[in-house]
């Protein structure tokens, strides 16, 4: 169970949250005005940024923020806007073209592989189920990511209430499924755990690599994995109220509830776990299933590991939306292929359905990686690399040519944001070679890590097509909205 379930869910709840703050001094009857002041302050603010409102705010205080958020500049457009904001003006636009297509890329990468490990979830519960009878291979499991991905589709077309809705649902949930899969690991496990020694200190390489250090850095992949998403309150900020101040607040609650919450868990888990070779060695797809069965037996491991299915299907769901809203805005800006399709908003539901959609079809494709275990595994390691790429360039910028560019919005990190701007983009920079580097240290090509080659042919795409067309027209951020007339409209 990965701590990813708790990121989505405490990132797009603790918006909310926030909102919630900024409001808790209004009077109770002034408060449908105070909504419709923040609303239009909201809508004020993103056109001063050169964008309409085109969005419904109905994410309010407990649905969002950035953990290295400067100030907030309320836009789905989110990170390669900061980085066209901050480059030089020289390179504006070719700083907003990378970040843009690193982002995209894996905001819809990261949409099929949790969406995948809830078709490998629901593989895990089946065979569980039927005591090894059924254990369904790869072309069950894409089909069951294709039922997943459709149901999204249809959700993430939906109205932006019933989103905020869902989303609120969504935090209770994955806090309650955490809490619950941690305590019954600790009380369940009885006599059965293992030392506190043992549980803090034992070091098993079952890696492919001679080298315990390297072996321990690569265990990374997988919280890194799990802690995405940071930027999920940047593309939702034009459906959020007071997004200024709410998404950061919201992000570092999130953060910090999702790292606490996810530590607590491995150490219920390294408990409860007697023999890591054993467990490896299991039929089940997913190792964890083992473990809650091990220790919870069958009826208790299926009771937790419904609520954790549920739980990662609207992770899955809270992350689609994410993914549409970035596509929506770099299509805006004319940036995609396809671009007057994708960047229509539909007139009843409020949403971006036609980005919605691409969305929905890229991650069924990028699917049939699937078929293949070594090549799924990349996939994941290509949505950290494309993620985390998009996140550094900002933070680069900001720290370089954008140090005297940024006017502090309502949230700042004062004169902390150099060191830890610093050490972000050393630590990412670390991070996205180590996440290329194959399980084992004899390769073949059955074994190979292809995360690279996944984020180079992007980058291949987008680069070619920046020398031979783009860097003719493509300018960054491009205004739809003439902020003049926009004031004039609302005195």
């Amino acid at each position: 169970m990965s701590s990813r379930f708790d990121e989505k869910a405490n990132i797009q709840t603790n918006a909310v949250a926030a909102s919630e703050i900024s409001l808790a001094r209004i009077d109770s009857s002034k408060k449908d005005d105070a909504f419709v002041e923040v609303r239009s302050a909201d809508d004020a603010r993103l056109a001063e940024l050169g964008y309409k409102g085109e969005f419904r705010r109905e994410f309010s205080a407990r649905t969002f923020f950035d953990l290295l958020n400067r100030c907030t500049d309320p836009t789905s457009a989110g990170l390669y806007y900061f980085s066209a904001k901050l480059a030089p003006e020289r390179y504006s636009a070719l700083a907003s073209w990378i970040t843009g297509w690193a982002n995209v890329t894996g905001q819809i990468t990261l949409v099929c592989s949790i969406d995948y490990t809830v078709a490998q979830m629901i593989t895990t519960a089946i065979a569980v189920n039927t005591d090894g009878a059924v254990i369904l291979g790869a072309g069950p499991t894409y089909g069951i990511l294709l039922a997943i991905l459709v149901v999204h589709g249809i959700i993430c077309s939906a109205a932006t209430k019933i989103l905020a809705r869902l989303n609120l649902f969504y935090g209770f949930l994955t806090a309650g499924a955490t809490v619950a899969a941690i305590v019954a690991l600790l009380v369940c496990s009885g006599d059965k755990k293992v030392s506190t020694k043992t549980a803090f200190t034992s070091f098993e390489n079952n890696t492919g690599w001679r080298n315990d250090g390297w072996a321990f850095l690569l265990a990374f992949a997988a919280p890194m994995w799990s802690l995405t998403g940071y930027d999920s309150a940047a593309h939702i900020s034009e459906e959020v109220a007071g997004a200024a101040r709410a998404a950061p607040i919201a992000i570092l609650t999130s953060v910090a509830a999702v790292g606490g919450m996810g530590w607590l868990l491995i150490i219920a888990v390294s408990f409860a776990t007697v023999s890591v070779p054993a467990l490896l060695e299991t039929d089940l797809v997913l190792p964890m299933g083992q473990v809650l069965l091990d220790v919870l037996g069958k009826r208790g491991m299926l009771a937790i590991w419904s609520f954790t299915i549920i739980a990662q299907f609207l992770c899955g769901a809270a992350q689609g939306v994410d993914a549409s809203r970035v596509v929506f805005a770099f299509a805006r800006d004319n940036a995609l292929p396809g671009s007057r399709w994708w960047k229509r908003v539909n007139a009843h539901t409020q949403t971006p359905v036609n980005a919605v959609w691409l969305v929905i079809a890229l991650s069924a494709l990028c699917g049939l990686l699937g078929f293949s275990a070594t090549a799924f595994n990349s996939l994941a390691g290509a949505s950290v690399v494309g993620l985390y790429t998009s996140y550094a360039t900002p933070i680069f910028l900001r720290i370089t040519s954008g140090r005297d560019k940024l006017v502090p919005g309502p949230f700042s990190l004062g004169r902390w944001y150099m060191p830890i701007g610093a050490v972000s983009v050393v630590w990412v920079s670390f991070i996205v070679v180590l996440l290329c580097f194959p399980p084992s240290q004899t390769v073949n090509a059955a074994e190979m890590n292809y995360a690279s080659v996944i984020v180079l042919a992007v980058f291949v795409f987008a680069g070619g097509s920046w020398v031979v067309s783009a860097r003719k027209w493509f300018v960054g951020p491009l205004p739809n909205v003439d902020v003049q007339d926009y004031s004039e409209k609302q005195m």
